[in-house]
């Protein structure tokens, strides 16, 4: 049976809390380009808000 992928904070590939790492890891893109993206949403505010609460609601990868 095929596992299902499921988003996490990542562990290794991290900066500030392994959010855009983690997304990167489930999306199979580059983190830095995730991390770009995030810069750019972080600018309207909105993207940090939603930055903030993907910290706190995102598990660790066990």
């Amino acid at each position: 049976m095929e596992e299902r992928k499921r988003l996490f904070k990542a562990k290794h590939n991290r900066i500030f809390f392994g959010v855009c790492g983690g997304i990167g890891e489930y999306l199979n893109v580059d983190a830095n380009a995730v991390r770009i993206a995030a810069v750019l949403l972080a600018c309207t505010g909105t993207g940090l808000l939603a930055y903030i609460i993907a910290a706190i609601l995102l598990p660790e990868k066990p």
